[in-house]
């Protein structure tokens, strides 16, 4: 195998690119690196990392080569690790990295974050790609978004156990009194939580939560477990509104739809009307008007009048 074919060998694993370090490993010299990238065999994607010519560079190409860029301890951070680890406000349309100083140039779509404090217990690694822990980038998140997304996100987290509540006051705990940007957010959305109840069942679940409260309906439980008058299980549903026994079901295309949908559903809600609670179904479509048709159909079939 030639060096130029180990090289692109390496590529192929990580993400189509690779460094000077990588290309001297393979025996080639700074005089070899430098030629390959004046007759264009090689491009630059950042100082010191490369792709081979007509090689696609994906997002995930150039996250890692900024985090190469940046040094041995530099991490894709914020935005960036929010899309590596699949959370609400992550982006694909711009590189964001955390790390101790740059140096070099920025280039557009690129955002860099400067910070001495990052340790080692809140690094890891998505895809060969070194990122902040889930519980870092939901703090992070506060620092570019408002409390809405931020809280789609930790539900997102708590749901699919990349986290705790107890991890995340952990995180506070340790690095809440270094003044850090976003600290402030998760701490209002860990404080408002109530600890013993279960994460929402997707993030369509957590923003009618969010609607509700905005509008200020008494608050709603997610994963509700309704029991009749004895404490024999009926149902449980998405969203309770407990004082109002308004039960609320998040309905998606996929699976509210058809007859197997009706068969499904109508034994059920009759189940739980039986007990005198009242099953509302929740679209896409009542959200798109900040909720206010929602809202509108709680309070007429709530019996409760206006909140």
């Amino acid at each position: 195998m030639s060096r130029d074919e180990e090289i692109a060998r390496f590529a192929e694993s990580h993400h189509g690119v690779f460094t000077a370090t990588h290309a001297r490993a393979a025996g080639l010299s700074s005089s070899d690196i430098k030629w390959r990238v004046a007759t264009g065999r090689w491009q630059t994607v950042q100082h010191g990392v490369y792709r081979m010519s007509g090689a696609p560079l994906s997002w995930r190409g150039e996250l890692l080569a900024a985090c190469w860029a940046g040094g041995d301890r530099a991490v894709a951070s914020h935005r960036s690790a929010a899309k590596l680890w699949e959370l609400p406000g992550g982006r694909d349309d711009l590189i964001e990295i955390l790390c101790p100083r740059w140096r070099r140039a920025r280039h557009n779509g690129l955002v860099v974050h400067e910070s001495k404090a990052l340790r080692a217990l809140d690094i890891t690694e998505v895809d060969g790609i070194a990122v902040t822990t889930v519980e870092l980038t939901l703090l992070q998140l506060g620092a570019v978004y408002g409390p809405r997304t931020v809280e789609r996100a930790v539900e997102n987290g708590l749901r699919r156990d990349l986290v705790t509540i107890g991890s995340l006051r952990g995180l506070l705990h340790r690095v809440g009194r270094q003044g850090r940007d976003g600290v402030g957010v998760l701490r209002a959305i860990l404080d408002e939580r109530d600890p013993n109840h279960a994460p929402t069942d997707s993030d369509m679940e957590t923003e009618v939560l969010q609607v509700l409260r905005m509008n200020g309906f008494p608050k709603p439980v997610p994963q509700y477990v309704i029991r009749d008058s004895v404490g024999s299980f009926i149902a449980r549903v998405d969203l309770a509104i407990v004082e109002w026994k308004v039960a609320l079901e998040y309905e998606s295309i996929a699976w509210h739809t058809g007859k197997a949908a009706l068969f499904r559903d109508n034994p059920r809600r009759r189940k739980i009307m039986s007990v005198d609670w009242k099953p509302l179904g929740v679209t896409v479509d009542d959200l798109r008007d900040g909720g206010r048709r929602l809202c509108a159909d709680i309070r007429a079939n709530s019996g409760v009048g206006k909140v």
